[in-house]
């Protein structure tokens, strides 16, 4: 099982600002390495594209932990929605090699709601 939350338990957060939070995992197997990672994804029309913008990794770690990070949001690009497009972020838990994951969505910007374009 993976687990992954913001301190504050929220998922709203202003550029430059600091993610907090905690990433646990209770597996019934080894792993190799745990991945805690903050990016981007497109979603819609087109080719998906993906940007990753930082990765905590931590290697051979017990079967069962946790892991308490802090990520400093970048200046952009901004969450929003679109008729043909939308830019979404989320933190990430992987268990590596498996690949099994947990991920928490996130909306990055100015105000607390998602930017939409018509």
């Amino acid at each position: 099982m993976l687990t992954v939350h913001t301190n504050h338990g929220g998922s709203w957060f202003k550029p430059g600002e600091l993610i907090e939070g905690r990433a646990s995992w209770h597996l019934d197997h080894e792993v190799d390495a745990i991945e805690i990672r903050l990016f981007w994804y497109t979603s819609g029309k087109g080719s998906q594209n993906v940007g990753i913008v930082r990765v905590l990794r931590d290697d051979a770690p017990d079967p069962s932990g946790h892991r308490d990070f802090s990520i400093r949001v970048p200046e952009g690009p901004y969450s929003f929605s679109g008729k043909l497009i939308s830019l979404s972020w989320a933190i990430e838990l992987v268990a590596l090699p498996s690949g099994e994951t947990e991920r928490l969505d996130l909306r990055i910007g100015p105000q607390p709601v998602e930017v939409e374009i018509a």
